[in-house]
């Protein structure tokens, strides 16, 4: 069922001293409902009927024995040093080294821009902790909402925490533990290769012939390239074609007329309208299409 309304049944816990006599729940799985019902004083009955849902249980298999390394502090310790955190902060990577160094940092995914963002560290020293063994320096990245959550219930059972991790990937083990209770959080931990991985890994690689990425220069000099190991332009082709002695007695009668048919070309433009001139903007869509003309031997 729902935490949120659960606890809303107990909402005003002084309230509920004073006119609350006694409290009785119950099951019931044919209509998916759990009763809650308070008696009150004058004979005031109060029910809440609560929905539930079945779920699997998931059960962790790990064994916190086989863990090389073992943190156990007061939950107020590492309560007050997550509190710096901001609370839409997902995850919080803690570090720790065989000189005594334990640090608590906000971790940042690989495409976010870190002088955008805000980055929080806390530094531990070996004599804050009860227990300390670490035979390696080792740092492992876990989620902070369900962190905060555990040390807040820890720390009203007045228990120590003890912390097992071992290598990124691995799930990280939180226990409160005395004689009647036991308490175990298992969260899993990003693997080395997704917290140190270069963001230039995650980008994928773009495919031949694409210049999306490159800049403003990369465009002009691949379009001079391009030009220049291709067939020359309709421009060049006017200046350098030789017409025949009929073209030119044709040419003499009717100077509107088009020397001739230019060799078809087909051009890719990428983003080149804001960076080229008016005038070479005209010479490129004029460019870009088929110009159609009749055979220039017509009547003489």
């Amino acid at each position: 069922m729902l935490m949120k309304s659960f606890l809303a049944v107990f909402r005003s816990i002084p309230a509920l001293e004073k006119t609350v006599e006694k409290c009785l729940m119950s099951l019931t799985p044919k209509t998916n409902r759990f009763r809650v019902q308070l008696h009150c004083k004058y004979g005031v009955v109060k029910t809440h009927n609560l929905s539930f849902q079945e779920c699997e249980l998931l059960q962790a298999v790990y064994d916190k024995t086989q863990y090389a390394h073992l943190l156990r502090a007061s939950p107020r310790l590492l309560a007050d040093a997550v509190v710096h955190f901001p609370l839409n902060l997902a995850e919080v990577t803690l570090g720790a080294s065989p000189n005594g160094k334990v640090t608590l940092r906000s971790y940042l995914e690989e495409e976010t821009e870190p002088s955008r963002m805000m980055v929080t560290e806390m530094c531990l020293s070996e004599d804050e902790f009860q227990a300390f063994h670490i035979k390696q320096e080792i740092q492992v990245t876990f989620c902070l909402k369900e962190f905060r959550g555990f040390l807040s219930f820890a720390e009203s059972s007045n228990l120590s925490l003890d912390i097992h991790f071992d290598i990124p990937g691995r799930p990280a083990i939180f226990t409160v533990e005395d004689p009647v209770l036991e308490l175990q959080l298992v969260l899993a931990t990003l693997s080395e290769s997704e917290s140190h991985l270069p963001a230039s890994t995650h980008k994928p690689q773009a495919p031949a012939g694409d210049f999306t990425n490159d800049d403003m220069d990369t465009y002009m000099i691949a379009m001079e390239t391009t030009c220049d190991e291709s067939e020359p332009s309709p421009s060049s082709a006017f200046a350098t074609r030789h017409p025949s002695s009929e073209t030119k007695e044709s040419d003499s009668e009717n100077e509107d007329t088009v020397l001739g048919t230019p060799p078809q070309k087909k051009f890719r433009s990428l983003f080149f309208g804001s960076i080229l001139s008016e005038s070479q903007t005209k010479t490129r869509s004029f460019a870009s299409q088929d110009v159609l003309a009749e055979d220039s031997e017509g009547d003489s």
